[in-house]
């Protein structure tokens, strides 16, 4: 690209922003950074700003990266959205393309394929690492049962149900999320009625089995079932 990218990094750990910043920097071909610890701040820095790409992530207090997502594509269509978690699994992948970003990389990649991604997002294009690529494409031609299911969750419905399955109470999600406890068991209520679930338990099991969560030791389990 000839002209300079501007860049927004929206991350909770100010060791990855600075880290991201630093490289990015060294590049020659980025412009001014701003920094975001929380998506909230993110969408005023975004509507202050207007950066040619926004980079990403998913696990955050308070708004969250999937509703974050959302409400900068609401406000603007345009937005260039580059997602960077470390999160593999083709749920997180498929939910942030659906949402409305145009690119996903995981925090594990060589600072190579970082700038390709950044590039190619802030010119317009779509851009998904290479392996994850190639899962997507064999998942869109198969069926995929609850995960289908999975996907008709809200993005807050999808933080409860990740914090819950990694076994975390429901006050301890309302704190995480900055939510009440009632608005937490709400959501609950309405993830269990659209997976056809009863218990936390097989939540945690339902996200076990899609990949969302490689482990859960019977602890975890002992203690859902409180």
């Amino acid at each position: 690209m000839t002209t300079k990218i501007d860049v927004l990094l929206v991350d909770d750990h100010a060791v990855v922003r600075a880290g991201y910043k630093a490289y990015l920097s060294l590049s020659g071909h980025v412009g001014m950074i701003y920094e975001a610890e929380r998506g909230e701040s993110a969408c005023q820095l975004y509507s202050q700003h207007q950066p040619n790409i926004v980079i990403m992530d998913l696990s955050m207090p308070g708004l969250g990266g999937f509703e974050s997502i959302r409400r900068l594509i609401s406000r603007d269509p345009h937005c260039n959205i580059l997602v960077s978690s470390i999160h593999n699994e083709l749920v997180y992948v498929s939910r942030a393309i659906k949402a409305g970003a145009k690119g996903y990389i995981t925090k594990n990649n060589s600072p190579e394929i970082l700038l390709t991604a950044v590039y190619q997002v802030a010119s317009g294009n779509t851009f998904v690492e290479p392996s994850l690529a190639q899962q997507l494409a064999v998942n869109v031609l198969s069926e995929r049962g609850i995960a289908n299911q999975i996907e008709e969750l809200s993005p807050r419905e999808f933080d409860v149900f990740c914090l819950l399955a990694n076994g975390m109470t429901t006050r301890g999600a309302a704190e995480k999320l900055c939510l009440s406890y009632k608005t937490v068991c709400n959501h609950t209520t309405v993830i269990k009625e659209k997976l056809g679930i009863k218990t936390l338990a097989e939540l945690a099991l339902v996200a076990t089995r899609e990949g969302i969560l490689e482990t859960l030791d019977r602890n975890s389990f002992a203690m859902l079932e409180k």
